[in-house]
């Protein structure tokens, strides 16, 4: 079926995030599935890692009954966030999470269970990310008897977690065994109700300038949001506003302007569309000046119809539940109480910010933040330490 004749507004969409441990095979797994790379930075293409949040694509179809990505009748059409799996790299895994309603977790077989396949698997649960399929990958690289160890392996490890009822799909994405299962895994997913009726929130994952040096003024195209919706609807036409906006330094102070712009074209994927709801990665061309969104200048941002977003705000109040241990360490260590005066790492939506905190009482906390954020009520968010030199996921909050 020729691409434009898919209805893609109407077509069920689900947004899976891809986790693990770093060269556990995420990537290869993703390029099996969808004929895309989502490495593409020249320092992504040069260490063979994930460094930026990758996007691809695929619709699932089926052929008198058979499942595939190639032909058939239009099932459901799945955008995947690639998350990287370098340590150093956790909040832009969590800032991937925000993203998504399910998640894939890549276990190499020939490795088994690592730092951050644990942190990770915190990771989904402080973002309530609760479907989740296991690949264990690279199984042509161990015998039969390495990989039933290893697999019983990732049942204990996954016992009492979001995961502890997950499938776990024996796969080596380099040699292409048992893609098919890990298709068939996908389209059994749930999709999430959708709230289309509420005003639009736009989560900012992404922003770009799509034009090549040299272009023509004429020719140029307007600044690129991609990320996703959470509740309401877009069309081509809304005027809609980006909170906190462009930093600007004033009078010595950094502060932040909201932008206005309005929508010139969407996308799901490569598709075309005249409206969009929740359930995929979305690609939103603006009529905004290339340079405001070039080179991810306005990722962590919220978008809105006009005055429809809360103001920003340097100062929050939270919820917060701490994890037993701290994954990702040389031995894990007990989580410590939040304490007055300490610095955390706040993942809200995909705004990665440093907030002091002012205040701790019971299970609440305020805090100060170096960055503003948009604060939704209820939002939920990971909460990260700084423990040996690195952000260590502590446990997860909501903003109240």
């Amino acid at each position: 079926m020729a691409k434009e004749q898919i209805d893609i507004e109407n077509l069920e969409s689900i947004n899976i995030g891809m986790v693990g441990h770093v060269e556990h095979g995420k990537t290869t797994l993703l390029h099996r599935l969808t004929g895309k790379l989502t490495i593409a930075h020249s320092e992504e293409l040069k260490r063979g890692m994930t460094i930026k949040l990758g996007y691809a694509d695929f619709i699932i179809y089926d052929k008198d009954g058979k499942l595939n990505i190639k032909e058939g009748t239009p099932k459901r059409y799945v955008s995947f966030v690639d998350n990287p799996g370098h340590e150093m790299l956790m909040a832009t895994m969590l800032s991937g999470a925000a993203l998504i309603d399910a998640a894939i977790l890549v276990i190499a077989a020939n490795e088994g269970i690592k730092p951050q396949t644990r942190e990770h698997l915190t990771a989904l649960h402080a973002k309530n990310v609760k479907q989740v399929i296991i690949v264990q990958n690279k199984i042509d690289l161990v015998t039969k008897e390495q990989a039933v160890k290893n697999y019983k392996e990732i049942k204990e490890f996954v016992k009492g977690s979001v995961a502890e009822k997950a499938e776990i799909i024996p796969v080596s994405a380099q040699q292409n065994v048992n893609i098919d299962k890990v298709i068939e895994a996908i389209n059994k997913l749930q999709i999430p109700g959708r709230d289309t009726e509420s005003k639009p929130v736009f989560i900012v994952a992404r922003s770009f300038d799509i034009n090549k040096p040299g272009t023509k003024i004429e020719k140029l195209k307007g600044g690129v949001l991609g990320g996703a919706l959470k509740k309401g609807k877009l069309k081509v036409g809304d005027e809609i506003e980006i909170k906190p906006g462009i930093k600007k330094q004033k009078e010595h102070h950094i502060v932040y302007e909201s932008v206005k712009t309005k929508i010139l074209s969407l996308y799901k994927g490569s598709h075309s569309v005249k409206e969009a709801s929740p359930g995929g990665s979305i690609g939103i061309e603006t009529s905004l000046d290339p340079i405001l969104s070039r080179a991810d200048t306005l990722t962590g941002c919220v978008a809105s119809l006009t005055g429809e977003l809360p103001e920003i705000t340097n100062k929050v109040k939270i919820k917060f539940k701490l994890f037993d241990k701290v994954y990702g360490t040389k031995q894990d260590m007990p989580v410590a109480n939040l304490k007055n005066a300490e610095n955390l790492l706040l993942s809200i939506n995909t705004s990665i910010t440093v907030g002091l905190v002012t205040r701790v009482a019971k299970d609440e906390a305020e805090l100060n933040l170096k960055i503003p954020v948009v604060s939704l009520k209820g939002e939920t968010m990971g909460i990260g330490r700084n423990i040996e030199g690195h952000w260590r996921l502590i446990g997860w909050g909501e903003l109240i």
